[in-house]
């Protein structure tokens, strides 16, 4: 397995896998990223196995997640499916939070609420986040107590992870 940056002759690829799963992922999306990464706004890690593409992960530098407030929140991070359960996933959230350390002492992220984030949830309680302590948020902003939201991917609870800055 390598981990290596988002490059130029990715975004055609990554997004060719998506489509064959039926998830709305256009190359356009890749092509922004591979821009924010050359900003420095966002860094991309890619994961390849036997030179094949197998899932990414995302480091936003400045959450727009506001009470995050300067913490650097792991975004978008995805494994084929097909490719799962073989450590992919950990190598690459391994990759982003080493990568964070450099900067922050602390890490966030969002997970969505319905079953297809399972894995994810389980996964980040395993290692080590916990709740931010606000609730639901949908679309970046807290839900009010008997706020009735709907259940779809902007529907998240966010968490954090200290860190052991490097």
């Amino acid at each position: 397995m390598e981990i290596r940056p988002l490059q130029p002759e990715d975004p055609p690829v990554i997004a060719a896998a998506f489509k064959e799963l039926g998830w709305p992922k256009p190359v356009e999306q890749y092509e922004r990223y591979l821009a924010e990464q050359t900003e420095g706004t966002r860094d991309i890690l890619v994961a390849w196995v036997d030179g094949a593409y197998a899932g990414y992960v995302t480091v936003r530098w400045e959450s727009p997640y506001e009470p995050f407030n300067g913490i650097p929140e792991i975004q978008d991070f995805n494994v084929l499916p097909k490719l799962r359960r073989r450590g992919i996933g950990t190598a690459l959230m391994d990759a982003a939070e080493s990568l964070v350390a450099t900067r922050s002492d602390i890490v966030g992220i969002g997970v969505g609420l319905y079953s297809d984030y399972g894995n994810a949830q389980r996964m980040y309680v395993r290692r080590g986040y916990l709740p931010d302590g606000r609730g639901l948020i949908y679309d970046g902003r807290q839900v009010p107590p008997m706020e009735t939201v709907r259940n779809d991917d902007s529907l998240t609870l966010m968490f954090t992870k200290p860190l052991k800055r490097t």
